[in-house]
């Protein structure tokens, strides 16, 4: 018995189909995804007094200091809270 009938194709098929999932995953996945996190990196490094922010866990709250690491937010008469700056998801307006 000989081969199979039909054509093998090119062994360059698979590398071929793996580099378009893989391009399919960078332009629909990863791509936006750096790119929202460059933004919200950038929004926090741009805190600064008075900011009103929300937090991860929906704390809302007015900036009234900042450090390296945290922020120090009013988020009631009198009550103050350091927060972790990797905590903040948001600021509003």
């Amino acid at each position: 018995m000989g081969p199979p009938a039909g054509g093998e194709g090119s062994p360059l098929t698979p590398f071929l189909f793996m580099a378009a999932i893989f391009a399919v995953f960078y332009f629909l996945l990863i791509r936006p995804q750096k790119k929202k996190e460059t933004e919200r990196k950038s929004m926090i490094d741009a805190l600064k007094k008075g900011d009103n922010i929300v937090t991860v866990g929906g704390l809302y709250g007015k900036v009234v200091s900042v450090d390296d690491a945290s922020v120090l937010a009013q988020v009631d008469e009198g009550t103050k809270v350091r927060i972790d700056k990797s905590a903040i998801s948001a600021l509003r307006t």
